[in-house]
């Protein structure tokens, strides 16, 4: 099919239009003309020329629209500065948690109005609230995201958004990596024959990229690159004694990997560095692929061309807390660099999320401010173009500096999720909860209608984790109370 509206959606197709709109109002002005008495001609001429300024000016923006991305994206991009009493509302709302003890008091009367009682309940009145939240969300049954254009395989524009699936894997995981590419194809891939991108610290083993390609069709595009040395090791500025003092006294704080240098150099990498790598410069999308994975739901739709009509920066199925000892010092480091350049901060970015403290208010204590939400990147759906955005990459530059990545082990997790938070408008990131997906030991499961067999069986809807305990890692409950628009809370 070749409707309309998918052809006037995309932006190159719009300046297309209106050129050839000017083009023809323009043999129809000299034709006029060329048939008015010389006492018409001027008042024609001087109507023309205000049309042909409004024409141009349409022209001109779909151009940078074609060039780039939609209108609304050179927003990522183009900063201006806010005026003293927005600047004083958003630092306001950066600064405050988003409950306080009188507001726990008032939601939780069995607190009694006692801080000790606050104390020793440890977020479990907020998390049984929250969970509850989640629950009756999750309780919804869903199927693909109720808008008019989406694409399906058979359309002229399914697999031609500009866009990879990208995963970061070394030569010992092909045995996991198998499975999660097949599973791509089977509930994804097969239908949009979008290309592959692995990247690797060291160079791939023939064995290994022969084992891919023997995988896929043989139309399918996989391309194999090596990371460079320099954007992957641990920089000269790092101090290697302070590195190691600092390594030893996070491990008895029992922070997860922190002794291997190499997870330390993939969450730089992940953060800061792998949409520079020359296989990636010229794409705009990347849906990242992690091995060890399991998808549940067929997605019948192209994401990647949902995400370009629909506006959206980043996609993601997995919302929840990290470890504070690991990032300690980000959001301090992270409020001196946007008081240093407050022009970035949006005005409708997920503030309330970065600042949650009531269900675990020892992250909020131990971050000095932060909640730890993040969303978990091992899937992630990304429009590059803000990774490579002034406000992005200054960030970067600027987390870089501290050494935090190092010093402690700040992951790419919470780096990204922080930006996104600050710099962009909240309505621009999508949770595809129609899309089952498990990362142990987490899983984002949808219900379906079990008319349409979309989803197999093999997770239970609303199901976060099949251990209790975990469930307190949950944040996507203050992400539907407090960030998700109605809007976006029904589209499935």
């Amino acid at each position: 099919m070749f409707p309309l509206f998918h052809f006037l959606r995309r932006s190159s197709n719009r300046y297309l239009l209106s050129v050839i709109l000017l083009i023809t109002s323009l043999i129809l002005f000299i034709h006029v003309v060329s048939n008015s008495s010389s006492l018409n001609q001027k008042g024609i001429i001087n109507t023309a020329k205000e049309h042909y300024e409004s024409m141009w000016e349409l022209v001109s923006s779909s151009n940078s629209s074609a060039s780039g991305a939609s209108d609304d994206d050179n927003s990522l991009w183009n900063y201006e500065p806010h005026d003293a009493e927005t600047l004083e509302t958003i630092f306001s709302r950066l600064e405050k948690p988003l409950y306080s003890n009188e507001d726990l008091f008032r939601e939780f009367p069995e607190l009694q109005n006692d801080t000790k009682r606050l104390e020793l309940d440890n977020g479990k009145s907020v998390l049984k609230k929250n969970k509850k939240i989640y629950d009756d969300f999750l309780a919804l049954a869903i199927d693909e995201p109720k808008v008019d254009d989406l694409v399906y395989e058979d359309d002229t524009y399914a697999g031609k958004a500009n866009a990879a699936i990208l995963s970061l894997v070394r030569n010992e995981d092909l045995k996991t990596l198998l499975p999660a590419i097949q599973q791509m194809e089977d509930k994804f891939n097969k239908r949009f024959n979008y290309p592959y991108i692995l990247l690797n610290e060291r160079n791939f083993t023939e064995r290994f990229k022969e084992s891919v390609r023997s995988l896929l069709p043989p139309e399918r595009i996989v391309k194999f690159g090596k990371i460079d040395d320099e954007d992957w090791n641990m920089p000269d500025s790092i101090d290697n004694n302070k590195y190691h003092s600092a390594v030893e006294k996070l491990k008895e704080e029992k922070v997860s990997y922190v002794d291997m240098e190499s997870y330390h150099n993939m969450c730089r990498f992940y953060s800061r560095e792998f949409y520079h790598h020359p296989l990636l410069k010229d794409v705009k999308y990347t849906w990242r692929l992690e091995p060890g994975i399991s998808f549940y739901c067929d997605i019948k739709y192209d994401i990647f061309q949902f995400m370009e009509m629909h506006d959206k920066v980043y996609g993601y199925v997995l919302n929840l807390y990290d470890g504070p000892e690991s990032i300690r010092t980000l959001w301090n480091t992270t409020m001196q660099f946007v008081e240093k350049n407050p022009q970035y901060l949006n005005v409708n970015g997920a503030y309330e999320w970065l600042k949650e403290n009531g269900q675990k208010p020892r992250n909020f204590e131990i971050t000095n401010g932060y909640s730890t939400c993040h969303f978990w990147t091992n899937f992630e759906i990304t429009n590059l173009e803000f990774l490579r955005s002034e406000a992005y990459e200054k960030y970067m530059d600027f987390l870089e500096n501290s050494g935090g990545f190092y010093y402690e082990r700040w992951g790419d997790a919470p780096v990204r999720s922080i930006a996104l938070a600050l710099f962009i408008d909240k309505s621009r990131i999508h949770w595809f909860r129609d899309i089952g997906y498990n990362h142990a030991p987490y899983t984002n499961c949808p219900k379906c209608d079990p008319q349409n067999n979309r989803c197999d069986g093999k997770c239970k809807p609303g199901l976060f984790s099949i251990w209790d305990n975990l469930n307190t890692e949950n944040c996507h409950a203050t992400w539907i109370k407090y960030v998700m628009s109605e809007e976006e809370k029904h589209i499935y």
